[in-house]
């Protein structure tokens, strides 16, 4: 590979804004230390480029090959064909398979080290679904099979500087009326092993400090508001203590969401997607990215979706896909 990181991005629903937060960070490469190669249809993002008006050339790259120098107004693309031609705000089932044949082009070159790190925009779950793959539930969990792992965690980070919000989740992509029972001892000690491991190793921080919530409000009132607090987090966490590792817990999230406790913690474990992410996404929304742990590989995407409404106007906010590759550039020089 070469010495700057290889960074894969996928370009996620067609039909969304995914392809031109390609073409806009290509438009100016400035300050990002790494090479980029997006995967998707190239005849498709030179459409998408040319109705935007925007100057950007499509070098199509066989993925054995070395990529082009890097230069403003250039994107390589690792090529995936469509399944039918796609327009800006129109979902089309039929290209389910084109999206998920986009991740798994990243995960291998990840694998084969082609590239350093996959960092990916948003796709459309309802999509993916209406094309046949019933039992798909997010790219966290389909990244997860295609790595050949049993436990990934979602984290989400701000790019604020100094002391940036990391919010990790239990569970993730779940009805409500599941989470209580998908939270057990063993899945809180995969988890927080997980997360605590890979803020050593891919964030450099010697001794993550952790706050876990509560499942229930006010973390269950001495196990008069709920007993999970009882029987299954707290229980959880002394054993997590006694492994050696720093957490603190449960704590009511409706107070642990405050600068006296998040100011002297790592990260923040909730317990279900809309417990922790609102509140993430309200301090940092287009300035997050979306990371995914102990896939064995680095993996970053951006905090927001498809944004059909968007697509093909050009107003779309590429401000998260940045920080998404530069967190991948920071974990992948930290991974090595």
């Amino acid at each position: 590979m070469a010495q700057r990181p290889v960074l894969a991005l996928t370009t996620g629903e067609p039909a969304g804004i995914g392809p031109e937060l390609a073409l806009a960070a290509a438009r100016d490469w400035q300050g990002l230390e790494a090479d980029v190669v997006a995967i998707g249809d190239p005849a498709m993002l030179t459409e998408r480029a040319a109705l935007l008006g925007w100057p950007v050339e499509i070098e199509t790259v066989d993925p054995g090959e070395p990529l082009p120098p890097r230069r403003d107004g250039h994107l390589p693309v690792w090529p995936v064909a469509l399944k039918r031609p796609a327009s800006p705000g129109r979902l089309d089932p039929a290209n389910a398979r084109y999206v998920l044949d986009t991740l798994d082009l990243a995960v291998e070159a990840c694998r084969s080290q082609r590239a350093s790190a996959m960092v990916t925009a948003p796709l459309h779950k309802g999509a993916i679904i209406d094309g046949g793959f019933a039992g798909f539930t997010g790219h966290t969990e389909y990244l997860r099979d295609a790595c050949g792992v049993d436990e990934v965690v979602m984290m989400l980070a701000t790019a604020r500087t100094g002391h940036p919000l990391r919010v990790a989740l239990a569970t993730t992509h779940l009805p409500l009326s599941r989470v209580a029972e998908a939270i057990t001892v063993d899945s809180l000690l995969r988890v927080t092993t997980i997360l605590a491991r890979e803020l050593r190793e891919r964030f450099g921080i010697a001794s993550p400090r952790l706050l876990v919530c509560g499942l229930n409000p006010h973390a269950g009132e001495d196990g008069h508001l709920g007993r999970e607090e009882v029987e299954v987090i707290e229980p959880a966490l002394a054993r997590l203590r006694a492994a050696g590792l720093d957490v603190v817990g449960p704590l009511p999230a409706d107070t642990l969401f405050t600068p006296r406790h998040l100011d002297t913690a790592d990260a923040v474990l909730a317990m279900y997607h809309d417990q922790g992410l609102p509140v993430l996404k309200y301090a940092g929304f287009g300035q997050a990215a979306n990371i995914t742990l102990g896939l064995g590989l680095v993996r970053t995407s951006v905090d927001h979706g498809t944004a059909l409404d968007l697509a093909g106007t050009g107003r779309a906010d590429a401000g998260s896909l940045r920080v998404a590759l530069d967190v991948a550039v920071d974990m992948t020089r930290r991974a090595h």
